[in-house]
């Protein structure tokens, strides 16, 4: 329970064993002072840890973050936040990066917000028990008084902001301003493909529609295809002789993708990995895992801004911290673990990074 005046931070219990109650309720205490955004890893942060523990409170806080980011959406919000002509020409269900310019811009970060109610209606939908229940925080938006209600909203209202073309691989239009024609950056397909996850297990748990989960599951294959069989990797050998990923930006660049959106990549192949449904294995995951500690970590509380091990400036800056994305490779190189939760996680101590806390869980 947090003091009243007390700054709410998570605090890391021990780096050992299971998680801890202390652990999980400084979590909970922290996420409820936030302040919902549509297209943040904290989201995914209160979603992993429900997965972790399973406890209602932070569930809820998940529905709170939801309900937010569906009541922002373009053609629901009203003026200013909503209501605005985008590229397109149309109020279509997205939300807009900048309403100050012209045109207004979209990209592949349409898919996070996407995932954010997919997830949640698939969190809700798994836990049977709440189903019938009344949602804790209420209902201000008229979503759904139960969570089964709410999860159905939120699933019908992601599916309708998920506009499909009729084909399978994921490219830009070709009069879309940003990128028009050209395939889709590997950490915006992983957004694209975090939405049709979550789509795809919430409606295979409600048994209702088998041709748009193949629909999607065709897509995530085909996004994962195109990296692994397609041309959007190499395989290489470190120094030490172990297996290694290289890649880029989007393809055709097949070399030194950046630490920032390497980071956002790794995390959504992970994603998947852990759904266990598209084939990716602990051993296709091992070659990023050894990418990270044998090229990207020189030593001396540095780590390189690509993942071919350079550093430039920008998104491809050496960093004296580990990005969150990369936390998830400990599962696969556990003579790194301790070093790799150490190198921003003190024990005894606290951390105000959501996404760090949640991966370190």
């Amino acid at each position: 329970m947090l003091l009243p005046g007390t700054q709410a931070q998570m605090k890391v219990s021990s780096f050992d064993g299971d998680i801890t109650k202390e652990e999980l309720e400084s979590f909970n205490d922290f996420v409820a002072t936030l302040q919902p955004g549509h297209s943040e890893e904290q989201t995914k942060a209160i979603g992993l840890v429900y997965q972790l523990a399973s406890q209602q409170t932070t569930l809820d806080q998940m529905l709170r973050f939801c309900d937010a980011v569906l009541s922002q959406r373009n053609d629901m919000a009203k003026v200013p936040t909503g209501q605005h002509n985008i590229w397109t020409g149309r109020i279509d269900p997205v939300w807009p990066n900048d309403v100050t310019k012209t045109p207004i811009q979209t990209s592949g970060e349409q898919g996070d917000p996407v995932g954010h109610l997919a997830s949640c209606a698939y969190l809700i939908l798994k836990t049977d028990s709440l189903h019938n229940q009344k949602v804790t925080i209420g209902d201000p938006h008229k979503y759904g008084a139960t969570y089964m209600d709410r999860a159905r909203t939120y699933l019908k209202e992601a599916d309708f902001a998920m506009n499909l073309s009729n084909g399978n691989k994921m490219y830009f239009a070709k009069d879309a301003p940003y990128m028009g024609g050209k395939p889709v950056p590997w950490n915006q397909q992983m957004m694209f493909n975090y939405a049709f996850l979550n789509l795809c297990n919430a409606h295979r748990l409600l048994g209702d529609n088998a041709q748009l989960i193949g629909k999607y599951k065709s897509i995530i294959v085909a996004s994962l295809d195109l990296f692994f069989h397609g041309g959007g990797v190499q395989t290489k050998k470190s120094s030490k002789g172990n297996p290694i990923y290289d890649w880029g930006y989007t393809l055709p660049k097949k070399s030194g993708q950046d630490s920032n959106h390497g980071s956002l990549d790794v995390a959504g192949f992970y994603s998947t990995y852990i759904d266990g449904n598209y084939g990716i294995t602990a051993d296709r995951m091992k070659p990023f895992a050894n990418m990270f500690v044998d090229v990207m970590t020189p030593g001396n509380k540095k780590w390189a801004g690509s993942v071919d091990g350079k550093s430039g400036d920008g998104h491809a800056s050496a960093t004296n911290y580990i990005r969150s994305g990369y936390l998830f490779f400990a599962e696969f190189r556990p003579d790194a673990y301790k070093d790799m939760m150490s190198a921003d996680l003190t024990v005894g101590k606290t951390t105000k990074s959501a996404d760090q806390f949640s991966r370190f869980l």
